[in-house]
């Protein structure tokens, strides 16, 4: 890569002018839940190479564990589209409940577990059987969804009651409820499942939880951290090796990076008008941000945070989810 040396002001700075860090090969799929279509992102080129269509306002997605199956929540239609990889077309569908918006895979890929947004439900869906098994009660507008790593705990947070609820994968019994920030969005497990992560939409905080006794440990209010105006807590994503949580800020129009062992936020990177979903490239050299209001996804170098690209896809991005 060559640099250009430039002054600003009386300083002299090395920025890099040609070439954007090398990555591996993978692709790149973007829910737009205005346009009812995928955006497929070419990884190292950084263009759009195809759209998927889709059902009615999709929003999360979430991979199988054989690398071959997305599945997206077609939230107005009331169900998860399967789409088939290898063919990018949609190939089957399966029951969802009313209004699906976040969802997780169980690690063994037998189960669904869905948050029913309209009526404060998790339901649990049958993957091979194509059936709803059951359905939990939780609090009103429940969102993030997240399964640990060893299937037997599920994590669902409720926007409205600013709870995080915590359900036995096998029984379906909602053990407890912790309260949080202000409307929780989005939940992940890190450090092989003995962390859990939930950020606070309106707070602008995240909350993390030791698992073993299921309080939360730490708190990382943004405002205190001098952060971009306008500050959200939504999407959250991390690092392949676990060492950073990157959290989209919404309005704020940046994303953070904060260090997974000390809690510390690192820096805010840029990224464009209210960003929602975030995703990490497998090699973790690249962070993806989808931007509701611009209309595009924000390629990030993750080792400087500076800005690579800018992927124009129109629309309404939601969410992302990267593969291979």
């Amino acid at each position: 890569m060559k640099l250009r040396a430039f002054w600003i002001g009386t300083g002299l700075l090395l920025a890099a002018c040609q070439g954007a860090p090398k990555t591996t090969p993978h692709t790149v799929y973007i829910s737009d839940e205005q346009a009812n279509v995928l955006h497929v992102i070419d990884g190292v080129t950084d263009k759009e190479i195809a759209t998927i269509p889709v059902g009615k306002r999709p929003r999360g997605m979430a991979l199988s564990p054989d690398g071959r199956t997305l599945y997206v929540a077609a939230g107005n239609d009331n169900r998860i589209e399967e789409i088939d990889l290898a063919t990018r077309k949609v190939v089957g569908a399966l029951p969802a409940g009313p209004d699906p918006e976040r969802f997780a895979v169980s690690p063994d890929g037998a189960r669904l577990y869905i948050a029913n947004e309209n009526d404060a439900k998790v339901s649990f869906v049958d993957v091979a059987q194509r059936k709803m098994l059951s359905q939990t009660d939780v609090g009103p507008e429940p969102e993030g969804m997240a399964v640990s790593p060893d299937g037997r705990l599920v994590v669902c947070t409720s926007e409205s009651a600013s709870l995080v609820h915590f359900i036995d994968a096998r029984t379906g019994q909602l053990l407890d409820s912790i309260m949080v920030g202000t409307r929780p969005r989005d939940a992940r497990f890190t450090d092989g499942g003995r962390r859990l992560w939930v950020t606070s939409e309106a707070r602008a905080t995240v909350a993390v939880f030791d698992i073993a006794t299921r309080q939360v440990i730490r708190t990382i209010d943004f405002m205190k951290e001098t952060p971009p105006q306008n500050v959200q807590a939504v999407g959250l994503a991390a690092s392949p090796d676990g060492s950073r949580v990157y959290v989209a800020l919404g309005r704020g129009n940046h994303v953070a990076e904060i260090d997974a062992k000390t809690f510390k936020v690192i820096r805010y990177d840029p990224a464009g008008f209210r960003d929602w979903g975030i995703g990490v490239s497998p090699d973790g050299k690249r962070i993806y941000a989808a931007n509701g209001l611009s209309g595009d996804v924000t390629v990030i170098d993750a080792a400087s945070g500076h800005k690579l690209k800018t992927v124009k896809t129109g629309g309404k991005p939601w969410g992302v989810m990267v593969t291979r």
